[in-house]
């Protein structure tokens, strides 16, 4: 397979591009940003655009590709409607909607979150504007999508956040991960899990366009 990933140097971006790594059917993967993804290896490439949302400079390179993982997005905390909408949905669409022009067989994994609204009527933000990017999402013209709505990530292999309060928080939290997943199971998963999982879908393991954590976690191992 030869992959597009989005958002290479978030906590999901880095789970993902590692099993990808591991995984002996991937032959290739592109990293897309505005900056060089600062991964090694054989099968990795970058591709540095001005903006992930406006993919037309760079059509040429997008060509031929099996599958997109797209793992780039912000946190809502902060920031007005119109600015996460611009992010979240517009940047989104924009690169989808070129993909899915030029790659009409490929398949599409978004990372959203878990309690998206895909009503796009609840009182939350976020999650009526990711809902609504979900939604849209689902109408190109591709050969399969589908919606990531991870919980809490459990980093692993040396994946970490870029926003130091996160990674703080993660520091945190690590003695609490063994207790939810003894008593809280099906709302922890790790980012090897979520790596592995957007692989099963991009190979067709997918019944179902939305995918909540014990899908994930099933389709994971």
């Amino acid at each position: 397979m030869k992959i597009l990933l989005f958002g290479a140097t978030g906590m999901v971006g880095q789970g993902v591009l590692r099993e990808c790594v591991r995984d002996v059917g991937v032959t290739q993967v592109v990293c897309v940003g505005r900056r060089p993804s600062g991964a090694a290896g054989d099968k990795i490439g970058d591709l540095i655009v001005a903006d992930p949302g406006d993919l037309r400079v760079v059509e040429a390179h997008l060509l031929g590709f099996d599958a997109c993982f797209f793992c780039l997005g912000v946190s809502s905390v902060g920031m007005s409607e119109a600015d996460y909408r611009r992010i979240t949905h517009d940047m989104t669409l924009g690169a989808a909607t070129t993909l899915a022009r030029l790659n009409p067989q490929m398949t599409f994994t978004y990372v959203t979150g878990r309690g998206t609204d895909s009503t796009e009527q609840g009182s939350s933000m976020w999650a009526r504007v990711k809902g609504e990017t979900e939604n849209a999402l689902l109408r190109l013209p591709f050969k399969a999508a589908c919606m990531f709505r991870p919980g809490v990530i459990r980093p692993m292999h040396r994946v970490r956040s870029k926003t130091a309060l996160y990674r703080i928080a993660y520091l945190v939290a690590t003695p609490l991960f063994a207790l939810m997943d003894r008593f809280a199971p099906g709302t922890l998963l790790t980012s090897e899990q979520m790596g592995r999982a957007v692989l099963a879908v991009a190979r067709g393991a997918a019944a179902k366009p939305v995918l909540e954590v014990e899908d994930i976690i099933a389709l994971g191992g």
